[in-house]
């Protein structure tokens, strides 16, 4: 994949989170310098939290850096249309339980299941990219193999995950 689909408040809020991460470097310094100065690094606990701390700090910061200039910003406010497409939300009914399910569908650096959106690359937004309602899809899931009919297609805007 070239390019990375992201909300413009999925975009923003990554920019939050990196500018958070940047902050934060130097107090995880001033811990690292103030566990050194206590001598044996060896047996010591809070310069080898400090360095952890470090290390996924930066490792994040690094990984958000690398995907910014991939990123396709798309303003889910101005998008419509028959179709499930990135940012639409989309009901499916399982056909064999009746249970039915509304997902927002997403990039995969903002989608939050928890809070009702899906990445694009998952099985169940794969399935259903591109398809209308009254659609029936089958979805390859590691449970099984799961049918759905698409009951609706909104264009709600903002993302449930901002």
């Amino acid at each position: 994949m070239d390019t990375i689909p992201i909300s413009v408040e999925g975009f923003k809020k990554l920019e939050r989170e990196l500018d958070g991460l940047k902050k934060e470097r130097p107090a995880i310094i001033q811990a690292i310098k103030e566990a050194r100065e206590e001598g044996d690094l060896s047996e010591n606990a809070g310069y080898d939290a400090a360095r952890e701390r470090q290390g996924m700090l930066e490792a994040r910061i690094n990984y958000i850096e690398s995907r910014m200039p991939k990123f396709n910003v798309i303003d889910i406010n101005t998008l419509s249309g028959p179709k499930a497409i990135f940012g639409s939300t989309v009901t499916v009914e399982d056909l064999e339980s009746g249970e039915q399910k509304t997902y927002t569908m997403l990039g995969p650096d903002e989608a939050d299941f928890n809070n009702g959106s899906i990445s694009i690359l998952s099985p169940v937004a794969k399935a259903i990219l591109g398809k209308q309602v009254g659609d029936e899809v089958v979805v390859n899931a590691p449970k099984g193999r799961i049918e759905y009919e698409i009951i609706s297609i909104q264009f709600k805007g903002s993302s449930p995950a901002a």
